[in-house]
């Protein structure tokens, strides 16, 4: 019988493999933005979304050398659900695994996890330290300097547009009111 943790399961698991600030901030804020999407694309699943938004990165900050593989191991010894596994250990096709995302949630996790850190990024280097009143085209300007926030891959990012079928601008802009959506709590 498989296991699909609650969200707040899902958190207390990330925590276990994970102490720094920085990944239990972004697994959070990956949670939120996949909470917001399901809203929109999968009515009803919000928490199953936001369970692999907490759990995609379980194992980034003990086994860096065996991302998105070793976390699909400890997952399967907690019983958990092999959908979510899959879904998590997707996000990291084709630089860590072979699998490739098929599923809309899938396709959204690939897309934001990368874009979430860049809209994080930009955010931080505003007046506010805010994403309430930033716009795309801050961004996207952001988006076409290489040197910027240099770790989330411009190429990731313009590959999950496309999965999903959308414009670079369509997926940015969702992904900001996403991020929007999780103030006050999580002050980005």
């Amino acid at each position: 019988m498989s296991v699909i943790p609650t969200v707040e399961q899902a958190k207390a698991l990330l925590m276990e493999y994970n102490k720094e600030e920085f990944h239990l901030r972004h697994g959070q804020i990956v949670s939120g933005v996949m909470g917001w999407f399901a809203k929109e694309l999968d009515s009803g699943r919000e928490d199953y979304w936001r369970v692999v938004g907490m759990l995609h990165d379980l194992d980034f900050e003990q086994f860096p050398e065996e991302h998105c593989v070793r976390e699909q191991a400890l997952m399967a010894e907690r019983g958990i659900d092999p959908s979510i596994i899959r879904a998590c250990a997707s996000h990291g096709w084709p630089a860590c695994v072979d699998i490739a995302p098929e599923h809309i949630m899938e396709k959204v996790l690939y897309a934001i996890d990368e874009l979430t850190g860049l809209i994080g990024a930009v955010a931080i280097m505003r007046p506010s330290k805010s994403v309430r009143d930033l716009e795309l085209k801050s961004v996207k300007k952001k988006f076409k300097t290489p040197a910027f926030a240099a770790g989330c891959s411009r190429e990731v990012i313009s590959k999950g547009a496309e999965l999903l079928g959308w414009e670079l601008d369509e997926l940015i802009q969702k992904t900001i009111l996403a991020m929007r959506s999780l103030l006050p709590e999580m002050d980005i």
